[in-house]
């Protein structure tokens, strides 16, 4: 039986970030209804940061771990993302120069939403598994920056702009996609997909966001009961509470996650509020992990769930891990895969909390210049050169040859490796 999934995955969180508590306080919300955003931290994307810095910076520990050969198979890159800043040129254009891969390769991009990563990894597999060149690798990459200047105006479209702040982040995952799936081998055919048009969050403009929070938050659950119930038709034998040792969701924020969780318990295991709140705790939390510290980074999000879920869970033997990705508009999917010891050990080489943990915490004066000072880089810049100076001490934070945004030259990027 032919087998394909994920040979290699790294998740970037950035170089900064912004304690949400302390951001709730700042903005004088109600911290009673924060909390339910089971939100710790926020990467903060600086304005010599973009999703290419981003999804390079999460691909190239993957790629200098191959060999020269192995490199060359390299025959598809794929961005996934909502953040892209050209109409027509796919960022995997520029993945694919940075990184020295291969010309004889497939280059292109993925917008779905927060559906993308999930779309491209998909798309991947089934190039791995339709074996037109056996042997054959892909690099999938997901990468998202939040953007907060939303849309006035009309009844339907309004969100509540402060809540939606502390939850949107900045980051990338990469995945290296092939038929030696040492970190997470997919079940093939095990996959419920399910959508509809709905306008619960949409980008009607290059910078702006807007959308309908409520309707979103009832897109999400109805979407996430009736993808898996799809895959429960094409896996008869699936069980909710006893297939998947552990679960993977699409993280707007944990409280979205934990409703989603409860519905599924409430309707297709009829469990009670006690056993619900364990389950919980024990199959999902895991995957939360690196979502509470990075917040939400739309199509890179389900497959960070995911690393964080592999990391943070416990597999002394192969177990099964459910996966549920969603995208608003809307398109979401269910699926499954099989993760074993040496995936923990794959992942943990890339050390991803020790780089969280070196991150710079930003101040909140910082904070708020950053705001004005992000618009450099906004849609559509034609020229300009990035102040090196602006939070100087975030570009050795890490300590390690980390990729920045140099200047826009008549539309075109240029980037610099710091270290």
């Amino acid at each position: 039986m032919r087998i394909a999934g994920i040979e290699a995955m790294n998740v970037f969180g950035g170089t900064t970030f912004l304690d949400v508590e302390k951001l709730a306080e700042y903005r004088k919300l109600d911290t009673s209804r924060f909390k339910n955003l089971l939100m710790k931290e926020k990467t903060v994307a600086l304005p010599y940061e973009d999703p290419v810095t981003f999804g390079v910076n999460a691909a190239k520990p993957l790629i200098d771990a191959l060999s020269p050969e192995e490199k060359d198979r390299i025959e598809l890159v794929i961005s996934c993302t909502e953040s892209s800043f050209d109409f027509g040129k796919s960022m995997s254009t520029y993945f694919h120069e940075i990184l020295g891969l291969n010309r004889n390769c497939r280059l292109f991009e993925l917008k779905n939403a927060c559906y993308s990563g999930v779309a491209g990894f998909q798309m991947a597999i089934n190039f791995i598994l339709s074996q037109t060149s056996p042997g054959a690798k892909a690099l999938v990459i997901a990468t998202d920056v939040s953007r907060f200047m939303i849309e006035e105006g009309g009844d339907a479209l309004t969100m509540e702009w402060s809540f939606a702040e502390p939850s949107g982040g900045a980051g990338a995952v990469a995945m290296l996609v092939s038929e030696k799936p040492y970190v997470f081998q997919v079940d093939i055919g095990a996959n419920g997909y399910y959508g509809y048009q709905v306008m619960d969050t949409c980008r009607p403009t290059s910078d702006g966001e807007a959308g309908d929070s409520d309707l979103s938050l009832l897109s999400y659950l109805d979407c996430c009961e009736n993808s898996f119930y799809e895959y429960q038709k094409r896996v008869p034998e699936a069980d909710y509470a006893k297939t998947f040792s552990y679960l993977a969701f699409h993280t707007p924020f944990g409280g979205m996650v934990k409703g989603a969780h409860r519905n599924l318990m409430r309707k297709a295991v009829k469990a009670k509020p006690k056993d619900i709140e364990t389950d919980f705790e024990n199959r999902v939390v895991p995957g939360l992990i690196y979502c509470q510290r990075i917040g939400n980074i739309m199509g890179a999000t389900a497959m960070m769930s995911l690393a964080s879920t592999i990391e943070n869970g416990s597999f002394d033997a192969p177990q099964r891990v459910g996966c549920f990705s969603y995208g608003s508009g809307c398109c979401s999917e269910f699926f499954s895969g099989i993760v074993g010891e040496k995936s923990k050990e794959s992942i943990q080489k890339f050390k991803i909390k020790e780089q969280f943990d070196k991150r710079y915490e930003l101040t909140m004066d910082e904070y708020e210049n950053l705001l004005v000072g992000s618009n450099a880089v906004k849609f559509g810049t034609r020229n300009v050169t990035l102040d090196t100076d602006f939070i100087s001490q975030a570009r050795k934070t890490l300590d390690r040859e980390t990729l920045f945004l140099k200047e826009i030259k008549e539309f075109k990027r240029e980037y610099e490796w710091i270290s």
